[in-house]
């Protein structure tokens, strides 16, 4: 068996309270820098998604003027 099925929690952490349960034992685990990193990598997310709705929105609103 391959070691990351090994360590695989099972169903614990697919409920609501298994994955608050994983993310406040994750924030343990981690060091300062990797919360940081989180942070960006988040940010970056939250940008990309911004830029992609505002261009959708833009693409509809030329689409809706022809």
């Amino acid at each position: 068996m391959q070691p990351s099925l090994q360590n695989h929690p099972g169903w614990q952490w697919c409920t609501a309270e298994g994955s608050e349960l994983h993310t406040l034992l994750m924030g343990l685990h981690s060091t300062f820098r990797e919360k940081l990193q989180w942070l960006e990598e988040a940010e970056n997310l939250a940008l990309a998604f911004q830029a992609d709705r505002e261009k959708r929105q833009a693409d509809q609103a030329a689409a809706v003027d022809k």
